[in-house]
């Protein structure tokens, strides 16, 4: 056992941080350390952060429950962390977004959102980094991933091999396919 589940876990690209929401732990050589803060910056009462996920620059990106269901964004600039910042209508569109995934490499963004034009009650979305470092447009991932169920929490493993997701089928079973899936879906 780890601890006390603070928010749904997720690793660091590194494997070395495990993010917990708003709370982290660290690999120590015996285990983990005890859970830890992120400090007042995201320790917030008025937020309520499920999902965290970093890249390797150190940008954290992650969902905020209690400001009507937002995607927010946090950089490093010369070594420090700077304000969280709500995305844009680009991602947070729909009746609500959640449980973001950022690439380590921050090439391309995947969360979840309950959309008009979806398949069914939650779809998995993906938004590529253009070149002026703007975010591309959401991209449903279509039917190979999303169907009439709900499907949420998508994430890339460490390795890049293998995209994992839930999918809310009554028994809200966790589904995995080739992280290629992705490329596919890049605009040309």
């Amino acid at each position: 056992m780890v601890g006390p589940r603070v928010g749904r876990p997720i690793f660091a690209p590194d494997g070395k941080t495990m993010h917990l929401g708003s709370k982290y732990m660290e690999r120590t050589e015996t285990g983990w350390s005890e859970v830890k803060s992120l400090g007042p910056m995201f320790d917030r009462e008025d937020w309520g952060i499920m999902h965290l996920s970093a890249s390797t620059k150190g940008t954290y990106v992650f969902d905020d429950y209690k400001s009507n269901d937002v995607i927010r964004i946090s950089t490093l600039k010369d070594g420090k962390r700077q304000a969280p910042k709500k995305m844009g209508p680009v991602i947070n569109t729909g009746k609500w977004t959640a449980h973001p995934f950022i690439a380590p490499d921050e090439s391309y963004l995947i969360w979840d959102s309950e959309k008009d034009s979806g398949y069914g009650d939650s779809d998995l979305y993906i938004s590529f980094r253009q070149q002026d470092g703007s975010w591309g447009v959401a991209i449903n991932m279509g039917d190979k991933i999303n169907t009439s169920s709900g499907e949420s929490g998508g994430y890339v493993t460490p390795d890049g091999k293998y995209f994992f997701f839930n999918k809310a089928d009554g028994d809200g079973d966790i589904f995995w396919v080739d992280a290629r899936v992705i490329e596919n879906l890049r605009p040309q």
